[in-house]
């Protein structure tokens, strides 16, 4: 995949980008961690339904359980595998929740991120 990028167009939906935040005391010996969000915490995204064929070329040499969508982002170097991304999908009706599994830099050029990523159902 010489060359990755996304055209603007294709990338047409704004989701928010959030990592686990500072772990605070729970007032009974533990502690919870909230979410914070990203700088900058919403970018425009291409979301597909992941196919074993798109598992193969966006994880080539990695493991990964599974995933249900390839996310495609611009490069944001706060990005890992412990993010939680929330779209608002307005056609369904409901507010989305995607949790990053494995995610790739194409040729370590820090322009585009390919993400693959487990939707939360609830």
């Amino acid at each position: 995949m010489a060359g990755t990028t996304i055209a603007a167009g294709l990338r047409d939906k704004t989701i928010r980008l959030q990592n686990p935040g500072t772990p605070v005391p729970d007032g009974d010996g533990g502690f919870t961690a909230g979410l914070a969000d990203l700088t900058p915490a919403t970018v425009q995204a291409q979301i597909t339904p992941a196919t074993a064929r798109d598992l193969e070329r966006v994880a080539a040499g990695t493991v990964i359980a599974s995933a249900t969508h390839v996310i495609t982002i611009p490069y944001h170097p706060q990005v890992t595998t412990k993010t939680q991304i929330t779209y608002d999908d307005r056609r369904a009706g409901k507010m989305r929740t995607f949790q990053v599994s494995g995610l790739r830099n194409p040729e370590e050029a820090g322009i585009v991120l390919v993400l693959t990523a487990e939707e939360v159902l609830s």
